[in-house]
């Protein structure tokens, strides 16, 4: 990469850990720490904690498509300064109701299609995948991190310490992206990166997708579900809310062990079985919370094989849908799978606070294990997939072919390519999106055809 892709992968990881930040920290200590407000109840709790997945949700689509109207940056600025207002307001909140508020409205600054188009538009196309696979892993980085600081700074400066330390971080994103990342003089085809309305039909009802869909909102779910639960009986064991990062660092460290072997043995069985294995891992770490006498000990190990199954599906469900999404349709599969992700952490939020509400609190759990077994029999439905990478490349000014209404020839001559998996020929944007083998592929060729 050159000094300037290095600069712009650097700054969005950090706008993406810093944004993330914000919205994990809270999820490991808001149960305890919500008990001191006056109208606080488990319901209110579920929905402060999953409350962000509801806007996060429904705009990630929507946003992602004005990024392409208005300009990457301006949705960018946007988005953060939803983020940035919903968490002075949570920050300010006397009240658990106020609080929810601010943590939907955090949610409404939905800017991942936005930031990854950005990305996109300052590298070239053979430096891309670096750029894409640095800010995916801080990502991963943002959320195991948030876990361990989350209830520090909670037990040093309460709750709302959590809230003015976004807002703060939040702000300090927008001159990030501004002096950070060159603004591209022009945007690059989109069709890959970016939502597309007119493909989401064909994409929801697509047999994987919508199972990887499903799959991937169970298992935000379920996370949702376990941080309602942990915190307190953590508490229950003695462990005040500064002490609570001493059961998360094991539970991190050992689960990330776990997943290197099951990545090992992931790659000698169908995807579907790996999955099974890895709710049913799950399955364990919630059922030892029914046990009686249930100590630190317990909690810990608990966490640790929840979080084996939940770090393999996590890390390998978006690179399936990567994967098995249509050529040129990346963008809008990834989408939906976005939106079913942040919808499952607000459903989960929903299911735990209405269970432990108005039942008893093991309740919660025993849902949690019928919604992994209903996870289960999706999973066994999931085809493994191949190992693909994705080519865009710019229709010629001045294509004689491009005047034609029917230019089916150009793409089966494209198809008939050796190592050509798929092709998808966007006029509107003036781009052809191929789904081609990782190695084999004669990209010359390719080239000389459209010209």
């Amino acid at each position: 990469m050159n000094a300037s892709e290095v600069r712009a992968a650097i700054t969005l990881a950090s706008v993406y850990v810093l944004r993330m930040l914000g919205l994990f920290m809270v999820i490991p200590v808001l149960a305890i720490a919500a008990v001191e407000y006056p109208d606080y109840s488990p319901l209110l709790v579920g929905l402060a904690i999953g409350g962000y997945g509801l806007t996060q949700a429904i705009l990630q689509i929507p946003m992602g498509i004005l990024s392409d109207k208005w300009g990457r940056k301006p949705v960018i600025y946007l988005g953060l300064s939803f983020f940035a207002l919903g968490s002075i307001i949570a920050a300010t909140a006397d009240t658990m109701t106020m609080l929810t508020v601010g943590r939907v409205l955090q949610g409404a600054g939905a800017i991942a299609g936005a930031v990854m188009a950005l990305a996109t538009d300052v590298t070239r196309e053979s430096e891309r995948a670096k750029v894409m696979a640095i800010i995916g892993v801080s990502i991963g980085f943002s959320f195991y991190l948030a876990l361990l600081v989350g209830p520090v700074i909670a037990g040093t400066f309460g709750l709302s310490g959590i809230f003015w330390i976004t807002a703060v971080l939040t702000i300090c994103c927008i001159p990030l992206i501004q002096f950070g990342v060159v603004t591209p003089a022009q945007q690059t085809p989109a069709g890959d990166t970016i939502p597309r309305r007119n493909q989401l039909k064909s994409l929801l009802i697509d047999s994987n997708l919508w199972r990887l869909n499903l799959s991937v909102l169970i298992v935000h779910m379920l996370i949702t579900c376990f941080f309602v639960q942990v915190p307190t009986l953590l508490s229950e064991a003695d462990f005040g809310l500064n002490e609570h990062w001493k059961i998360y660092t094991p539970i991190l460290l050992i689960s990330v062990l776990f997943l290197v072997v099951l990545m090992k043995l992931g790659a000698r069985v169908p995807t579907g079985i790996a999955f099974i294995f890895s709710l049913l891992l799950m399955s364990f770490g919630f059922g030892l919370f029914l046990l009686p006498g249930l100590d630190w000990k317990l909690i810990t190990l608990a966490g640790i094989l929840f979080f084996a199954g939940f770090n393999y599906m996590e890390a390998h469900m978006p690179a399936l849908v990567s994967s098995i999404a249509p050529a040129g349709r990346k963008g809008s599969a990834m989408g939906i799978y976005a939106s079913h992700q942040f919808f499952g952490a607000f459903l989960g939020g929903v299911l735990s606070g209405v269970l432990t509400q108005w039942m008893e609190a093991d309740t919660a759990i025993y849902a949690c294990l019928l919604v992994i077994f209903i996870g289960m029999i999706l999973a066994a439905g999931i085809q493994s997939a191949k190992r693909v990478k994705r080519v865009t490349l710019k229709i010629p000014a001045g294509a004689a072919w491009t005047k034609e209404t029917d230019y089916s020839n150009i793409q089966q001559e494209l198809s008939s390519i050796e190592q050509v998996h798929d092709v998808s020929i966007d006029l509107v944007e003036q781009a052809i999106y191929l789904k081609v083998d990782s190695k084999g592929f004669d990209l010359k060729q390719a080239k000389a055809l459209i010209q």
